[in-house]
């Protein structure tokens, strides 16, 4: 059974470089008067606190987001559900990427949410009631290639998998690969950690080759604590909106600062 519990690192640098980009792209998606589909492979549980034992116990969040808010600008979308999500649910709540898309996004929009964890799975389907939402527990790469194309074809797809499951490296870009040729039209996001030892670097190569179009964007922060592997984290991304360049590009710049404080 799958350990990894988001809870702990809710709210964090990678959080932000991650949830930043995904919310500019559903800004720029539901822009058009279009129903749109939304899938995510791995959801967890959608909504955290950020002064539960979890959070407080690693204190990633005060290195992540709570800095974050003074530079993001103040109509960034992402910061958009941030607010709508405490304004529900208090101030110390933090939206996972399910509760940012179901606060962006519309009444006509759909959006299919997998986590296969039996107590996040339960958080999830607690977190995210609404008509236009479904959650799934099963294996989100499972539901990914039984829902493309999706119905509406317009859309994003988001793989946020833990990274525990080492072999993840070695099937996400087949998996990508068949996505892609299923859902020609839909935006596919992939979040990864950049970690000392580079285990992402095969994986990006391949990905690479598949998509040599692609958007990849990735920072670079210090370790949440001595002997902390993680050191930046990663986005790439296949049929990028328009403008999540630019967004790629002032996060790079934000992040350089964090970097010099570190």
């Amino acid at each position: 059974m799958l350990s990894y519990q988001h809870a702990y690192h809710a709210g964090n640098l990678a959080d932000v470089q991650k949830h930043a980009l995904l919310a500019r792209a559903l800004d720029y998606l539901t822009r058009k008067d279009k129903p749109l589909s939304y899938i995510e492979t791995h959801s967890g549980r959608g909504l955290y606190d950020l002064a539960g034992a979890e959070a407080l116990k690693t204190g990633e969040a005060a290195q992540g987001i709570t800095l974050a808010e003074a530079w993001l600008p103040a109509d960034h979308p992402y910061l958009t559900a941030l607010n709508k999500v405490r304004a529900a649910h208090g101030k110390t709540a933090y939206p996972g990427s399910p509760l940012i898309a179901q606060n962006l996004l519309r009444d006509m929009d759909k959006l299919h949410l997998a986590e296969l964890h039996p107590q996040e799975y339960t958080a999830l389907r607690g977190a995210v009631r609404a008509p236009n939402t479904k959650t799934y527990q099963q294996d989100g790469f499972a539901l990914a290639q039984s829902l493309c194309p999706p119905d509406p074809r317009r859309g994003l797809l988001l793989i946020d998998p833990s990274w525990e499951v080492k072999s993840d490296y070695q099937t996400i870009p087949k998996a990508m690969t068949t996505l892609a040729k299923k859902w020609n039209v839909g935006i596919l996001m992939l979040w990864y950690p950049i970690l000392t030892d580079g285990p992402h670097k095969p994986m990006l190569k391949a990905l690479q080759a598949s998509f040599p179009e692609a958007l990849r964007h990735e920072v670079r922060f210090p370790p949440a604590r001595k002997g902390h592997r993680m050191v930046g984290s990663g986005m790439f991304v296949v049929n990028p909106p328009w403008g999540l360049e630019d967004e790629a590009k002032r996060l790079t710049a934000a992040f350089g600062k964090v970097a010099k404080q570190g």
